[in-house]
């Protein structure tokens, strides 16, 4: 063979290559023409991005009214396209009889063909709806509306034929059409991805992509699926009608006598607009406004009526928004309903006293009168209303009140104190300072008062104390054990590994048995910079989990599996230099084997623990497993009647837990006892008895549950100080009472502490 011949061949093939990747689109005709009309040849197999008509006579022989057709089955009609269908449903049943030629017949499932056939000898889909009123012909269709026609490849569109590269078929029972031919008459672009060789359409704003041989499609990246596949055939790219009406929004109507879909094609531009939430009269009033042209034609021109700038009364107004797109088509208009208010008034601030004139140490009363135009006061910020003064002379306290459109007021009233006590100021905070708040006294005067001789016994619980290295440096597990039964998780650590990082508690049971995994109740806080607010927040939110019983969960894990548990703890990845903190009470049937990892961010904690370092202890912070973790203080003698103390976590009144480090083999002494829930019930206060908080150790930063009620201690956001301070948690009345009080040490705040029991002065 020649080199010419040669040549001439690789040509043929190369073009022959051009046409099965690049669809062909449909020509217009004059109404009585069945030739379409000759257009360029494609020169290139590259993407393309404005694809260039291709002539049916371009890409085969003969005329472009070959009738040829997929072996057929049942098509189906409907007026309004459904997600994800692909045959077109019947709707109604026809008003006129219908030819025994054409009878409708029940849908075929997937697969099975089973067609009727025309007078031409061509396949005929079978169960085609019949209009609801009358009939639809060609003639009948206006507006841009396009007529198909079964088994056929003409199309017609304003009085025009047109010819699409092939027929209008049914295949497996789903009806198929040519997208370049219908689409190029809906007015969208088409391109071809030669990368991911996907069939493109471009709809305004909206992207549509079609793959040969695939069902799958997406509209804007997100998948949908059709009923059928997608395909080529002499060089025409098919898909199920109803998957296209159904991605372009556009209804049709079947009609079974003529044989015809007629597509109804929204040509009209639309348009809409929003305004803010709330309008005050004489206030600027924003418009956003949204077009777009069906067609993807620029908008030229837009008409508003009602609208204003700004409305001088409030009331209610219409406002109508119109656009024009570049083809002289008005949408059609969009009203919206604008309600203007009267203008916002700031809020009034006002209190009063319950009297004009104290006594040094006397409790003041404030009644806060403020008002609000729309009963919206958002914040409140008092100056100087303290509840007793004792210094003698005239008092300013001033209130000011912000409302939720931040516009504030402010109220000062002078009251008078005279040279007269009351109530010293010692004797004044153990009487009125509020539970949860704090008051400063003399701390040195504790240590000499007589401590509660308390005993205790222990429940089982298996203490799981996870918090060293509590900076972590690296990668790694900071914390593995076995337990069955009663196990409580404390976890807290910091992290300083320079990259985002995620913890994890993996559970793996290597047991014949399937194990149940019980979560009874959940503490968790962080990530966030500061140890003492994710220690704080831990200990509340776990207190709050046992007074609801809100965040308990079960999980079954099969023998030889491992599973994430206290999810809670994964939720959000930590940054350098953030803490968290958990605390949780769970149970399992079964030992269970634990993990408690720290790894990057994006990594698989199951598929990276076999790799994962086990980090060592810092030296200067606890880790260790701790049987009877939970503590039972129940005490029978009267106290208050006296001043007394009850320590918590100092090591003598009060042992730490012993128990083991079981990753560097060792005994381990849990210092503070931090993780030890302690049950403390006092079955004898006596009368008027003050119960507060006194730190000793340093600042700390939590709260307790006092007869079933979670009490700060300290309701101003700030710690208590060592050792002048204490947090009020009760006060007993005129009789003698029981009280119970739940308590567990906060991670990032100092131990040892105190519970006080201090005799009330008398009222005056």
């Amino acid at each position: 063979m020649n080199l010419k011949k040669k040549l001439s061949i690789l040509t043929a093939f190369a073009v022959f290559q051009a046409f099965a990747v690049i669809p062909a689109n449909a020509q217009a005709a004059e109404s009585n023409e069945t030739t379409p009309v000759n257009t360029a040849k494609v020169k290139s197999v590259e993407v393309v991005k404005k694809e260039q008509p291709i002539a049916e006579s371009e890409v085969k022989s003969g005329t472009a009214t070959e009738q040829t057709t997929n072996p057929s089955t049942n098509a189906t009609s409907n007026t309004q396209p459904a997600d994800n269908e692909s045959t077109i449903e019947t709707e109604t049943k026809p008003e006129t009889s219908v030819p025994s030629a054409t009878e409708v017949t029940p849908e075929t499932e997937a697969g099975e063909e089973q067609g009727t056939t025309g007078e031409n000898g061509s396949p005929v889909p079978a169960e085609v709806e019949q209009p609801t009123t009358g009939t639809t012909s060609a003639a009948a269709s206006s507006g841009g509306d396009l007529t198909l026609y079964m088994n056929s490849n003409k199309m017609v569109q304003d009085g025009k034929t047109y010819l699409a590269g092939r027929p209008m078929a049914v295949k497996n029972g789903v009806s198929y059409v040519a997208i370049r031919a219908l689409v190029d008459r809906v007015g969208y672009d088409v391109k071809y991805d030669n990368k991911t060789k996907e069939t493109i359409i471009l709809s305004g704003t909206d992207e549509l992509r079609f793959k040969t041989n695939s069902n799958v499609y997406t509209v804007n990246g997100q998948s949908r699926t059709m009923k059928g596949p997608a395909y080529q055939e002499k060089n025409t790219f098919m898909i199920p009608l109803t998957s296209i009406t159904q991605a372009l929004n556009i209804t049709y109507t079947v009609n079974q006598s003529d044989k015809t879909v007629v597509l109804k094609l929204n040509t009209k531009p639309v348009a809409s607009f929003t305004v803010q939430n709330e309008i005050f009269a004489g206030d600027p009033v924003t418009y956003t406004t949204k077009s777009s042209s069906p067609s993807g034609l620029p908008i030229v021109n837009e008409q508003w009526t009602g609208r204003q700038d700004s409305f001088d009364q409030p009331g209610v107004y219409t406002v109508t928004y119109a656009v024009q797109d570049s083809s002289g088509q008005w949408s059609n208009p969009f009203t919206l309903t604008i309600k203007v208010e009267r203008p916002n008034l700031p809020p009034v601030a006002m209190f009063t006293t319950d009297k004009e004139e104290y006594k040094m140490g006397e409790k003041i009363t404030y009644i806060d009168q403020s008002t609000d135009d729309e009963n919206a006061i958002e914040k409140r910020v008092w100056d100087n209303n303290s509840l007793a003064f004792f210094i003698p002379g005239p008092k300013t306290v001033s209130l000011t009140v912000t409302d939720k459109h931040g516009l504030s007021n402010t109220y000062t009233k002078t009251i008078m104190v005279t040279g007269e006590t009351l109530y010293t100021l010692s004797d004044f905070n153990q009487l009125f300072t509020p539970v949860g708040d704090k008051f400063t006294f003399n701390g040195g005067e504790v240590p000499a008062m007589e401590k509660v001789p308390f005993t205790y016994t222990d429940e089982p619980s298996l203490l799981i104390r996870s918090n060293s290295p509590e900076t972590v440096n690296q990668e790694g597990i900071v914390y593995k054990e076995s337990s069955f039964g009663q196990t409580r998780f404390m976890i807290h650590h910091v992290n300083n590994t320079g990259k985002r990082v995620k913890m994890y508690v993996i559970a793996t049971n290597n047991n014949p048995y399937t194990a149940v995994f019980e979560q009874q109740n959940m503490g968790f806080a962080g990530p966030t910079p500061f140890a003492t607010v994710a220690g704080k927040l831990s200990i509340d939110k776990w207190f709050k989990s046992m007074q609801t019983g809100a965040d308990q969960k079960r999980i079954y894990i099969q023998p030889g599996e491992s599973k994430l548990i206290l999810t809670e703890l994964s939720a959000t990845p930590m940054k350098e230099g953030q803490v968290i903190s958990l605390y949780s009470d769970t149970f399992s049937d079964y030992t269970l084997d634990y993990n408690i990892v720290m790894i990057e961010e994006n990594k698989d904690p199951m598929a990276v623990l076999s790799s994962l370092p086990v980090l060592d202890r810092d030296g200067v912070h606890n880790r260790g497993t701790y049987p009877n973790a939970t503590r039972i203080i129940t005490y029978d003698q009267e106290v208050g009647s006296k001043p007394a103390r009850l320590p918590l976590g100092d090591n003598a009144s009060d042992p730490n837990l012993d128990g083991t480090d079981p990753m560097a083999f060792t005994i381990a002494s849990n210092a503070g006892n931090f993780g030890v829930l302690y049950k403390i019930t006092l079955n004898n206060v006596a009368p008027r008895t003050l119960i507060s908080f006194n730190p000793r150790g340093g600042k700390y930063y939590g709260s307790a549950l006092v007869n079933g009620q979670l009490v700060q201690l300290s309701n101003d956001s700030r710690s208590l100080s060592a050792p002048n301070e204490q947090g009020v948690l009760y006060r007993t009345g005129s009789y003698g009472e029981s009280v119970t009080i739940i308590f567990s040490a906060a991670p990032g705040s100092n131990l040892p502490v105190n519970l006080l029991f201090t005799p009330l002065p008398a009222e005056k």
